[in-house]
Formats: C-alpha cells, structure tokens, sequence
C-alpha cells in the first residue's frame, strides 16, 4: 500500500537554520527532564509508594532511558526536524510517519494549553488584578514571536530557562543533603527513620511502587524534544549523540537523587497529592518564603515547557508538510530558516486549546486530553519497532553512521517493548488512568485510518491511471 521507504543513505539537507549550538542543546536536554509534573507531580507518588517512590523512578527511568538510547541511535545516524516520525516512515511506511507525528502534534498544542492555563494562574495569585485570560495572552504571543524570530532567541531562552530550572535542583539537592546529615543551622541529623519508619521502605507493598510508576512516567515527556531540535545545530550527529549519553546521570541525579531527598527529610505520610513536595522540604529545614521560591519554579517550568513545546510541535508539523503529509503551505521558510507559518498554525490550535480549557475545563477540554494522556506511550513504542527495523538497514547499508548505538540490541528493545506494553496494561487495569488510555487509543485509531484511507486512495488512483 506504499512505496518503499528511502533507503537510510538518501537522507536530504534540512532547509531550517543551524543556529543552535552544543551549549543550547545541552541546557535543553537538561531542562527537559525537569518540568512542573516533577515539583508538583512527584507528590501524588510518594503518596501511593512511600520511600519506593526511589524504585518507582528507577524503573520509569529505565524505560525513559531505552527509548531515548534508541532515538538517539536513528536521530545520529539520520538527522532530521521530524525526528522519529521520519524514523517511523522509513522504517514502517508512510501511515506509520503520518500517524505518529500527527498525535505528537496533537498531544504537544493540547499539553501546551495546560502549561499556559497553569503558568497564567500563578501569575494571576501574585498580580490578582490582571485576569487569567491577559496572561494566558501575553505568554502565547510572547512565544510565538520568540520562535518565528531566528531559532537561537528559541535556544538562548530555554538555556536560561533550563538554568534556572537546574540550579534550584542542585540548590535544593545540596540543602536536602545538608539537611539528613544535619550540618544546616538549627538542624539534627534526620538519618534514615524516614525510609525504615511509617511502615517500612515500601509501606503499600510493590503495588504502590506500581502505582507510583503510572504517577511518575509522563514526567518524563519532553525529551523527545533534544532530537528534533538536534537537526538544527551546527552538528546533528554529535549534539544528539552527547544529549543522549548524558540522560542516564541526569535522570539519576535530578529525579532519583531529589526523591531520595525528599523521603529521607519528610515522612512520606506528611505527603498530599497536589501539594509539592519540594516546599515541603523547604519548610521543614527553615528556609523562608519556600512556597514563593517554588512557585517561581514552576512559573520558569511551565513557561519553558510552553516555548519547547511550541518549538516541537512547529517543526514536527513542517516535518510532515515536508514529505506531503501536510499541507504544502506550511513549507514556507523565512529567510533566517524559520518555518513561520508552521510556527503560527501550531499557535493557533494552541490558542483554541486555551480557549478551550478556560471556558470548558471539565468537558470538552477534558476529553482532549485524555485522548493524548496515553499517546507518548504509544509514540515511545514506535520508536522501539522503528529501532528494530532500521538498525539492521542501517547496518547493511550505512554501518559508518552508527555513531551511538543502543545497548544490547535488539534485547534491551524487546524489553522496553514489553514495559511500553506492562505500563499500558496497569493503566487500563487503574480507575483513574483507564479513560486516558481509552480515549488514546481512539485518537489513535482515527490518525490510523485516516493514515490507511489516504494511502488506499493514492493506491487506486495509480491503479486507475495505468488503466
């Protein structure tokens, strides 16, 4: 039902600037990993595991960490602005290229709305007398012309951004550990009583490290984002390769070291769903105006995640007008390698889902996201399938662009198949999770056939022609 897909070889230069550099990259692969689901989100997971909140990050970061080892090794040896929506149509066909990077689109302009509706009510809790509504605006249109001027405003923001996002992560790392060994002023040594007392390490059993996974996987959304951007840096290879080998010490370090923080200073009963546990831990070893310092936090994460997303989903979009699965006006590029008009249609939907979530935040919005809660998972496994197919093509045929190449193959991508698969099963299986996975999977389908019924068509017509 398609043509072959180009060979790994027959791979075009990209018409989008080079302005980003290693150190752009770099920050943005570090930010990526730390969002708002991490210091507000982590909360409703320590709450259902307990201390086993360490072991429940350990195997989401497992599974993060296969897949972007795998993207890694098809984004180094095939550049591109599509990233594995392009990976996906070599190596399955153009119904699997246009499915997947659709729903990343889709999933990217909805999330995005969550962002700006969060960002805009911190902002509104400190200066009450401007509406949500003017802030959501401010922040749409301030971003959006951030990313239709030259690509590096888009790098120079998210490196600071990314800064900031850090180095409170290592302040409060550092504060924490002070804090267990009880060298901060005013402070005895907490020890281990936390992590052995209120029932033990892991209070709800393996079922709470469970739970806690589903808590703590979509956290972990955004990384993708390294390899898009990649294909815009002055060496696609190495800026992507060097992403990807860094992300095992990142996600060590700034999710499983914060977490062991946090249960070893607070009992994970003080814990509360929706609370952060990071002021939490703030408040309890003295520091002043925690909450407000946190909120910033959040603000500079949300914010950063709106820009990237944005920037994500412009350029997934103009990957797809590229190989004709968008409309072809979306190819037009600025003279500095902008593609504005993806930009603005991404802002666009973007600002419907807005408009969406202000108005209908329990209904129409609602059902919007649910139908992407799950599609990450179901882009992640395409990547895992995609992996499989070329890494034995590019072997054959390009064995000199296997620059970074995934561990164990073709194992360690079974496995992270089978945990893509397990995580799917529990949420079908959880009250809460089971409408995200449903509507997913609906969404899904409709991309699909929508992706089958085009090539049916294209298939005909060619019959039809020859006749």
């Amino acid at each position: 039902m398609h043509d072959a897909p180009p060979s790994p070889t027959s791979i075009g230069e990209e018409p989008l600037s080079h302005g980003l550099k290693q150190r752009h990259l770099t920050m943005l692969g570090l930010g990526g990993v730390i969002g708002a689901g991490l210091f507000v989100g982590s909360g409703a997971g320590i709450s259902v595991a307990g201390p086993g909140i360490v072991v429940s990050y350990l195997l989401a970061g497992a599974l993060v960490m296969l897949v972007m080892r795998m993207l890694g090794e098809m984004s180094a040896a095939m550049p591109a602005s599509g990233a594995f929506s392009v990976h996906a149509e070599r190596a399955l066909g153009r119904w699997a290229g246009f499915s997947v990077g659709w729903l990343y689109w889709f999933m990217l302009v909805v999330v995005l709305a969550v962002e700006a509706t969060g960002a805009a009510t911190i902002a509104n809790g400190w200066v009450p007398g401007v509406p949500q509504w003017t802030w959501v605006l401010v922040f749409m249109v301030v971003f959006t012309a951030a990313n239709l001027a030259a690509v590096r405003n888009f790098g120079e923001s998210e490196f600071w951004f990314a800064a900031l996002k850090v180095g409170a992560i290592v302040l409060f790392l550092v504060l924490g550990t002070l804090a267990v060994f009880g060298v901060l002023p005013d402070t005895d040594p907490v020890g281990l009583t936390n992590l052995t007392g209120q029932g033990g390490f892991l209070p709800n059993g393996w079922a709470g490290v469970v739970s806690g996974v589903l808590a703590v996987v979509f956290a972990f959304g955004g990384l993708e984002v390294v390899t898009i951007a990649a294909a815009e840096s002055e060496d696609p290879a190495r800026a992507v390769g060097r992403a990807v080998r860094s992300a095992v010490w990142r996600i060590l370090l700034f999710y499983v070291g914060s977490m062991l923080v946090i249960v070893t200073v607070l009992p994970w009963t003080a814990m509360k769903p929706g609370q952060s546990p990071y002021v939490a831990v703030l408040d309890a070893i003295g520091i002043p105006a925690a909450g407000q310092i946190m909120n910033i936090v959040v603000f500079v994460a949300l914010l950063s995640a709106l820009n990237a997303n944005l920037y994500g989903s412009s350029r997934m979009v103009f990957s797809l007008a590229e190989r004709g699965e968008a409309p072809a006006g979306l190819l037009a590029v600025s003279p500095g390698g902008v593609p504005r008009r993806a930009v603005i249609a991404s802002v666009a939907f973007g600002f419907v889902s807005v408009l969406l979530n202000l108005k209908w935040p329990d209904t129409v919005f609602l059902y919007m996201l649910n139908a992407v809660g799950a599609v990450l998972l179901f882009v992640w496994a395409l990547i895992a399938v995609s992996q499989l197919r070329l890494r034995r093509r590019i072997e054959r045929e390009a064995p000199e662009r296997l620059t970074l190449k995934m561990w164990c193959f073709p194992w360690l991508t079974w496995v992270a198949l089978a945990g893509i698969g397990t995580v799917l099963v529990l949420m079908l299986g959880d009250d809460g999770a089971r409408p995200q996975v449903l509507w997913s999977a609906g969404a899904t389908a409709a991309v699909l056939l929508v992706a089958w019924l085009r090539e049916f068509r294209e298939l005909w017509n060619a019959r039809a022609g020859r006749r």
